[in-house]
């Protein structure tokens, strides 16, 4: 039977929201060679896969985090999931912005909260966690209690994992890059010849050619 990360992952690359080219590197805005290019904004134009995420968002919420009180996406890309989540659980949803607005009410964070809420954090995709953390932060000085983060994928960098642990959020993604690596040479998308060029890429992502 197919497991949720598995089954994200399927989805993902049939819609080639998930491109994986190991012998032509894509180039990510920092600068970095990448062999994988993820936009999961590509997933709010295919309803069937937009709906499974929100429900799978959902259940994890439900199953982890059922005290939740606000449903907080993070601009621009998990503005939307978010929406869907929240409306799936019937909570408010509030969105943080990369920076605070330079005009009128220069807020940081839109939509309407209290301080002491129990807040669950919607992100689409994770790679080193600072931007992601980031929003949490806002979060946690505007007075809210981020119980954790939701994610759609990460790439599972050992720096994303120690940022997470170090700003003591809990996150749980719904798939990530060793699945999807499994999956794409189980569907033939991939040789195995190219799961060794993948695996170096995470370990050391900055230095990649």
């Amino acid at each position: 039977m197919s497991t949720v990360a598995e089954n994200v992952a399927s989805h993902l690359l049939k819609i080639k929201a998930i491109k994986l080219e190991p012998a032509h590197p894509f180039t990510w805005a920092s600068g970095w060679k990448s062999p994988i290019y993820c936009d999961n904004r590509k997933t709010l134009s295919y309803p069937g896969v937009r709906s499974y995420i929100k429900e799978q968002f959902a259940a994890v919420i439900r199953e982890k985090y059922p005290q939740a009180e606000v449903i907080a996406g993070v601009a621009t890309g998990a503005i939307a999931q978010g929406v869907l989540v929240a409306q799936e659980l019937n909570l408010p949803f509030i969105y943080i912005r990369s920076s605070a607005k330079s005009h009128g009410l220069e807020n940081l964070i839109e939509g309407e909260y209290k301080a002491g809420q129990k807040v669950v954090v919607i992100e689409d995709l994770i790679s080193t966690g600072g931007s992601s953390l980031q929003a949490v932060e806002a979060l946690r000085s505007a007075g809210c209690e981020v119980l954790g983060m939701v994610a759609i994928f990460t790439y599972g960098f050992q720096k994303s994992v120690d940022n997470f642990d170090a700003a003591r959020c809990e996150l749980t993604t719904l798939s990530n890059y060793n699945a999807m690596i499994d999956l794409a040479v189980k569907t033939g998308y991939i040789q195995e010849s190219d799961v060794e060029k993948l695996k170096e890429w995470r370990k050391s992502p900055e230095t990649y050619k």
